[in-house]
């Protein structure tokens, strides 16, 4: 017997970190069905960008940690490199080293937490996330000794790194390197052929690679789809252009290809950083900045406030989540006359409606949590 139904609107969550409260995903059913799809954001909305543009460059620095907060390396490094653009301005060999090295380690603790989140929300409850995050906490301790900070990081700065790194650091960094394959290796055994996981998401969430280079998605999600695009090889910065690795890709597009792209994006971590820990040459950490670019101390600023020249620039790096983008303007002034974030959360949230109608609502949980969100990126 078939039972006629009307369509009904149910909020989805809180289920999902960011959707209790944060990020609001309205669903219309028929029964268990979704036929349409809503996002509204804005509920965290901080008005950054403008903020931005009444501090000086070098303030603003702090502004990038609490966008993607669980990767404020690469927000970091993604404003410095559009600053040093403008104001031509090149970091010593060895802060571009540490820069690729913090970006790789912040990616695998990234990942970590997007992956063992991920398994939370398939049904594997506590036990892949609290393994991940153990994982993760070894990368925190990294972090700790190069900065003093966990988080919210303020390590990148413009023309190299805020300091070098302590004695202790690289040995450190190279016991966790050799230690993470085998690390992945349980992963790997404990999750790939899950059954729960395989069932909830194969085959769901797909995103065919026309549709993913027409919604500008980047990052895993557009990589799982099948199309190579990594900026760090498309468009090389800090060391990247010097070392080796493969852009790990998938083949369906679904929610499984972006699960497993993400645990592949950790073992080539792993392989940029066993280069990179060889590699680095000893040498300063910052760019003496030349004369032109700095306010004289007579003026009514900050003393020795970076005043780029006229022009526009646009910064942009291979963050755990896809593209992030700065674009500034000068007007010659100690502060940006334009500031503007381009974040991969934000853009890549942009097809959730089109994989999400004609699943159901336990498909919605797993599609939302595969495109592995920071609404702090988002709501910017």
């Amino acid at each position: 017997m078939t039972v006629q139904t009307e369509p009904f609107v149910v909020n989805l969550g809180p289920q999902h970190p960011s959707t209790h409260g944060v990020f609001r995903l309205r669903l219309t059913l028929d029964g268990e069905r979704i036929i349409d799809a809503d996002m509204v954001m804005g509920y965290l909305h901080r008005s950054m960008e403008k903020l931005a543009e009444e501090r000086t460059y070098t303030q603003n620095i702090p502004f990038t940690d609490r966008t993607d907060y669980l990767a404020a390396m690469t927000g970091n490094l993604a404003y410095v490199i559009a600053v040093e653009q403008l104001c031509g301005i090149e970091p010593p060999d060895r802060a571009q080293w540490l820069r690729t090295i913090m970006c790789e380690l912040q990616r695998i603790a990234s990942h970590c937490m997007a992956v063992g989140i991920f398994a939370n929300d398939c049904g594997a409850w506590q036990t892949p996330v609290m393994h991940m995050l153990r994982d993760r906490e070894k990368v925190l301790d990294l972090f700790e000794m190069a900065c003093g900070a966990r988080l919210t990081l303020n390590y990148m700065r413009i023309g190299g790194v805020s300091r070098d790194v302590p004695p202790e650091f690289m040995p450190t960094a190279r016991k966790l390197i050799k230690d993470l394959p085998k690390k992945l290796d349980e992963y790997e055994d404990l999750l790939l052929e899950n059954e729960i996981i395989v069932e909830r998401s194969r085959g769901i969430g797909v995103l065919t690679p026309e549709q993913a280079m027409a919604h500008s998605v980047s990052g895993p999600m557009l990589r799982a789809s099948g199309v190579a695009w990594d900026i760090r090889k498309a468009d090389p910065y800090a060391a990247y252009d010097k070392v080796d690795f493969d852009i790990a890709v998938g083949v369906h597009g679904d929610v499984y290809d972006r699960f497993v792209v993400r645990l592949a994006e950790m073992r080539e971590s792993v392989k940029i950083l066993e280069q990179a820990l060889e590699l680095i040459p000893e040498g300063p950490v910052h760019a003496q900045l030349p004369t032109a670019t700095v306010q004289p101390i007579d003026q009514p600023v900050a003393p020795l406030a970076i005043r780029p020249p006229v022009g526009e620039a646009y910064g942009r790096i291979e963050s755990p989540r896809g593209e992030l983008g700065f674009y500034l303007i000068s007007d010659g002034s100690p502060a940006p006359f334009r500031f503007h974030i381009r974040s991969p959360s934000y853009i890549n949230l942009t097809p959730l409606k089109l994989m999400s109608v004609g699943g159901t609502v336990a498909d919605a949980i797993v599609i939302l949590g595969s495109v592995d969100i920071i609404v702090g990126e988002v709501d910017r």
